[in-house]
């Protein structure tokens, strides 16, 4: 099986980012000697590095899943968290990376290019690792001092992408099957193609490096190239792409071929047709020279065959007519190779000289605009719409009738992602975060009223709720609550006296206090104990206590008069008589 892999699928996923810390300094007399959480560390990014050592995205199509490492969460006493570490991953020269197209379960194809890896050394971040989460020390305010929450970590970036590999090399070989292009790479270079006496032998684009006295260049050949390649016939149309980087082409053609209606000028036009409609359809890179206006020369092959070279000797003036320059070769003898590749390497040469003038010339005629009007002034003029500048808000039903409206927007849905939601005061931070902002007011102003759904972001971080007015928005609170006060530190509220700080005077206060009510304590113990309440059981010091030795007695049959005296069942005669009378 063949080590070349020119095009893949990767999946890449960016570090999450750490969680914040929510931790308060402690020392001594001081309960809430203010917070000390750290930040999260930044999770890795997954960075693709144009590398003149690969040649091949072989290692992509074994593991196509790369994921960066995270950060780690912030900790107590102001130790933020470590940063994930950036997955470099090296791709060939010539990469250029796309977005993925289709479904689950289909095989991607190339959307839109996001990069184009054209120099050892281009790099592109192809997904980003997200934020570490703030910790409480770095939420704190002079309205929130000491914040019992901290911001979550965003998680990475995560998408698919098409790689598509276009060779980087300054000459392009193109030709019928079996017309000789692996051989005179072979001939030429010290590359290895493999060479046999049947029709589509090469199944891969070979890249071959040629030494002209101290001078060298590059020679890539296209694989069975036919006629109707570009409409997806033979192998053309799968590597076609690999002549859109070369400066040169060089059509080999075989003059010892006994196919009819097989002649040097007919395979000419037939693969000129080929490449004039596959240049139609491409969008090449700024600077690059369309493949109408790049130099061709002709390389009439197998000349060793007596009949094949007196068929070259005969259609070289042919060729020459239109300008063409032209070589009789023999990979077999090696007659010619030389003089080609010095011709190669003058006309490379020159290329190079204009490929970088004609890039420099685009760059300096590059356009950039501007806005015309400043970002105050757009802002103002989207809240008059009732839309924010940095969000924007849809009302949206399905069938049924149930409507809800959803809030998009950078800030908005990272705000959500970075909120936990099982915190009460972190959810009030999030609150006062969205007003002010601005969008409980565009709610207001595109009808929303209380109970109504409201979502913000979508997808899986996607977070839905009823909109209450009178808790999301301060302006139109009646008992003049101020907005600020939501998503407060409830242990430092001012109106809790047990969690604030006392002063000296107040502790000396409450400690004389609490002394002088201790000596009014041991006073009145010892004034009972000197009228003996404490050593007669039948003294009744407390008519209202039902526990006591005299309400026991008279549960179990017996009473008691004012004088603590008691009398028994059988001597109540008397005190019955006198009732009764």
């Amino acid at each position: 099986m063949s080590d070349f892999v020119d095009r893949v699928t990767v999946h890449v996923k960016g570090g999450d980012g750490g969680n914040g810390a929510a931790s308060i300094r402690r020392e001594k007399y001081k309960p809430l000697a203010g917070p000390d959480g750290g930040d999260g560390g930044r999770g890795g990014s997954v960075i693709f590095v144009a590398d003149s050592n690969a040649t091949s995205l072989l290692d992509f199509r074994f593991l196509p899943h790369r994921a960066a490492p995270s950060g780690t969460q912030g900790l107590g006493g102001d130790k933020d968290g470590s940063n994930g570490e950036d997955m470099i991953l090296p791709v060939p020269v010539g990469t250029v990376v796309f977005t993925a197209k289709g479904g689950a379960g289909e095989q991607k194809q190339p959307g839109e290019p996001l990069a184009d890896l054209r120099r050892p050394g281009d790099r592109f971040v192809a997904a980003e690792g997200g934020a570490g989460g703030l910790g409480n020390r770095s939420l704190a305010n002079r309205a929130r001092r000491a914040p019992g929450f901290a911001l979550l970590g965003e998680p990475g970036e995560e998408r698919d992408l098409v790689l598509e590999l276009k060779s980087i090399a300054d000459v392009a070989l193109v030709g019928f099957p079996s017309a000789g292009k692996s051989s005179l790479i072979a001939a030429m270079s010290a590359a290895k193609p493999k060479i046999a006496d049947y029709p589509f032998t090469t199944l891969v684009p070979n890249l071959g490096v040629v030494m002209a006295g101290s001078r060298r260049f590059t020679v890539a050949d296209v694989p069975g190239l036919i006629p109707g390649a570009s409409q997806g016939k033979g192998l053309g149309l799968e590597f076609l792409r690999h002549i859109e980087r070369t400066e040169v082409i060089a059509h080999v053609i075989d003059c010892a071929t006994l196919e009819p209606n097989r002649d040097p000028m007919a395979d000419y036009e037939a693969l000129e047709k080929e490449l004039s409609i596959y240049a139609d359809q491409l969008e090449l890179p700024l600077g690059a020279i369309p493949i109408a206006e790049r130099p061709r020369i002709i390389v009439l092959n197998k000349v060793d065959v007596p009949e094949a070279k007196e068929l070259a000797e005969f259609v070289r003036p042919e060729f020459e007519k239109l300008g063409l320059k032209t070589f009789i070769v023999s990979t077999a003898s090696h007659e010619g190779l030389k003089e080609l590749s010095f011709a190669l390497m003058d006309i490379v040469d020159e290329m190079r000289e204009r490929v970088i003038a004609q890039e420099k010339a685009e760059e300096e005629a590059r356009v950039v605009i501007r806005p015309l009007e400043d970002p105050a002034r757009r802002r103002r003029r989207a809240n008059e719409r009732g839309i924010g500048f940095d969000f924007n808000i849809e009302r949206e039903q399905n069938a049924n009738g149930e409507f809800w409206f959803t809030v998009t927007g950078d800030k908005p849905e990272r705000w959500v992602r970075q909120t936990n939601f099982d915190n009460e005061e972190a959810v009030g931070y999030l609150a006062d975060r969205l007003a002010r902002l601005g969008v409980e007011d565009s709610l207001r102003k595109m009808g929303a009223h209380a109970g109504d759904e409201v979502r913000i972001g979508r997808g899986d971080y996607a977070v839905s709720f009823d909109w209450d007015p009178t808790i999301a928005a301060g302006a139109e609170m009646l008992d003049g609550t101020p907005q600020a006060s939501r998503g407060q530190d409830l242990r430092l509220q001012e109106t809790d006296g047990r969690t604030r700080r006392r002063t000296n005077a107040e502790r000396r206060r409450e400690y004389h206090e609490w002394m002088d009510a201790k000596a009014a304590v041991r006073a009145a113990m010892q004034a009972e104990r000197a009228a003996g309440h404490w050593a007669d059981p039948n003294v009744l010091d407390d008519p209202e206590d039902k526990t006591s030795l005299i309400d026991r007695l008279n549960i179990s049959g017996g009473n008691a008069d004012g004088n603590g005296s008691t009398e028994t069942a059988a001597g109540n005669d008397d005190s019955r008589t006198d009732s009764e009378q």
